[in-house]
């Protein structure tokens, strides 16, 4: 399977709201970044699905390469 397309090298703050379900892009291709919008067909890549625990705001993973995906944990400040 190829790299994901990196989307930015930055996270993105989202807010979310407990118990609804988010489909983060996992591909890098979605135009509705950091969430999936289907693009990834074809490419071997799904979404990852979460339910956010509690109200607030969450930073995504926008770079795809992430350990703790859908969640940034700073791996962007590691690529080229």
């Amino acid at each position: 399977m190829p790299d994901p397309k990196i989307a930015s090298k930055q996270g993105a703050v989202v807010q979310v709201e407990a118990g609804k379900t988010y489909m983060w892009c996992a591909c890098g291709n979605s135009t509705n970044q950091p969430f999936c919008d289907g693009k990834h067909s074809g490419t071997g890549f799904s979404p990852v699905v979460f339910t956010a625990e509690k109200d607030g705001a969450m930073v995504l993973c926008q770079c795809k390469h992430s350990k703790n995906a859908p969640r940034c944990d700073g791996s962007h400040s590691k690529l080229n």
